[in-house]
This record gives C-alpha cells, structure tokens and sequence, in this order.
C-alpha cells in the first residue's frame, strides 16, 4: 500500500510538471493537423481556450498550491464575469480598433512579408506568441511606470491567483494589453489562433492555484506562477515592477527586469478587494477626484 501511495504520488508529480510543455505542444500540433474548417473558425479557438481554462480551474482543487487562494463562489462569478467580457467584448474591440485598421494600413502602405508565409508553422505560431508578447511586455512595464497604472491598478487589486484571474481588470486595460502588430504580418490565420491558444495556456497557468513543479528549462523560457505572483506581491508597488513578460519570461531575463521568487500574499492598497463597478471606474479615478476639487473650491468661494 505504501508502495502504491508513492507510486501515485510520483505520477501526480510528473503529470503537473509536464502539464504545461504537453498541453502547448498538444495544442500546436492541433492547429497544425486541424482541417481548414477548423483550424480558421473562431468558435474552435473559443472552445479550445474555454475548455483548457476549465481544466486548470478543476486542476485547482485537485493539486492546490495555497489555501489562502482558494476559489471562493464570489472570486469565481468574478472571473467568470470578465473571462466572458474578453472573449467577447474585448476581442470585438481589439479587432475593430487594432486589427482591422492595422490590415488596411498595410494594404494601403504596400507591407508584405512573404518570408513568414514560408516558415514552418511552429516558428509561424513562435513569432506571433513573441510578436504579441514582446509589445505586451513594454504596454505592461508603461503601465507600472506612467498614468496608465490608473488603468491596470485594479488588475493588481486581485488578492489571490486562481486560473480566470488573468482576466480580471479595467476594461481600458484590457483593451490595451491586447493591442498588437501581427496585422501587419502575412500569417495564416490558424498560426494566429495557435498562438492565441497556446498564449491562454499559459495565461491561465500563470495565474492558476495550482502546484505545477514545471521543468527548469521551462521556467527560463516561459512566464510561471512563481514569477507572476511575485509580480502581484503586495509587500509595495515597487516589488511589482518586475516580470512584466506574459509569457516569455526570457525576455525579462534579457532586458533586467526579471526577479526569481514568489508570493503568496498578494494585492495593492492595503489588499483592498475592488468590486466590478469599483474596477471599471478606477482609471476615472483622478478626473473624478479633479472635478471635485474643482466643484469644492467653487462651494468655497461662492460661500
């Protein structure tokens, strides 16, 4: 019997280290093998990230990494909440607002790059994974570093890491960090969804309540909760400013930003909780604030 018990126990640990590398080369060869009819159908890139959420979110009570971040029904309808508002309403944004001038930019500008369209499709899916990753990371450290914290302040209010937390923000900012310049490449559409896919992957693993135990190589390339959580401890604003990467963490390694470590006490502000009205009038916060000072002062001299 004990036998037994270590044996299941060295399998539970090999199955959650190897959960992530598995899942994304699944993922790519799906996209790769995958029929035109899917592989060019925005409901299977839905269903896809729907259902590998769903994983992780069960995963969470399986292989729990801390109590303290323990889905709670409220925390729960939250995400759920604004994991619906990006799939929908973030994703119509980005598409009409971003992408699609992005496309008639460069139909207009004359922009080609033939050389994408002959690269197998994994370094098609790599280049689009670091494309986007690679313009969210500089978006991400401008929002801890500028005005446009007031837009992601509330993304760092979160104060546990569970898998849909990713999703939790302003909506200003979650505009913001979806905005990117893979338009302007000729990449097939279904290298696109990939790395979308593989990108939710990694999202929802990153921000999960889950022991992953991944392999070290793994965690030198690619973002893991480790490093984000640190990113979202609550010890002060300025232990945030590191691993702003959302998924290649290399590049924080590269570029000076990266901070090995972890936390599990996270959230600003003294780890006050923001309910969902509260988030999406946080960026408003200072024009508020101004209106009623101005509305004070004039109170005052009309008295």
């Amino acid at each position: 019997m004990h036998n037994m018990r270590e044996g299941g126990n060295a399998m539970k640990k090999i199955a959650f280290s190897l959960f992530q590398p598995v899942t994304m080369a699944t993922i790519i060869l799906f996209w790769a093998i995958a029929p035109a009819s899917l592989a060019h159908n925005t409901w299977t890139l839905i269903t896809v990230n729907v259902l590998v959420t769903a994983i992780v979110v069960a995963l969470e009570f399986v292989n729990e990494r801390y109590a303290s971040w323990r889905i709670t029904g409220r925390e729960f309808a939250t995400d759920l909440f604004y994991t619906i508002l990006t799939f929908t309403v973030i994703a119509q944004a980005t598409k009409w607002l971003c992408d699609e001038p992005l496309g008639m930019a460069k139909n207009a500008l004359g922009i080609t790059t033939p050389w994408v369209m002959h690269l197998p499709f994994v370094l098609q899916v790599l280049l689009v994974m670091f494309l986007i990753d690679f313009g969210q990371y500089w978006m991400h450290k401008a929002m801890h570093h500028t005005f446009l914290w007031w837009s992601h302040a509330p993304h760092h209010h979160i104060t546990q890491m569970n898998a849909m937390k990713g999703a939790v923000g302003n909506p200003t900012e979650l505009f913001l960090i979806t905005v990117s310049v893979v338009a302007l490449f000729d990449v097939p559409e279904s290298a696109v969804f990939c790395a979308l896919s593989v990108g939710n992957v990694l999202g929802v693993c990153t921000h999960g309540n889950v022991r992953w135990d991944p392999p070290r190589w793994f965690m030198y390339i690619f973002n893991t909760i480790e490093a984000h959580s640190l990113h979202h401890s609550a010890s002060s604003f300025e232990d945030t400013r590191c691993n702003f990467a959302g998924t290649f963490i290399i590049i924080d390694r590269l570029l000076g930003t990266f901070r090995a470590g972890e936390s599990e006490i996270v959230g600003q502000d003294d780890r006050k909780r923001l309910t969902i009205p509260q988030q999406f009038v946080f960026t408003f916060r200072p024009l508020i604030a101004a209106i009623r000072g101005r509305q004070g002062s004039s109170a005052s001299l009309s008295s």
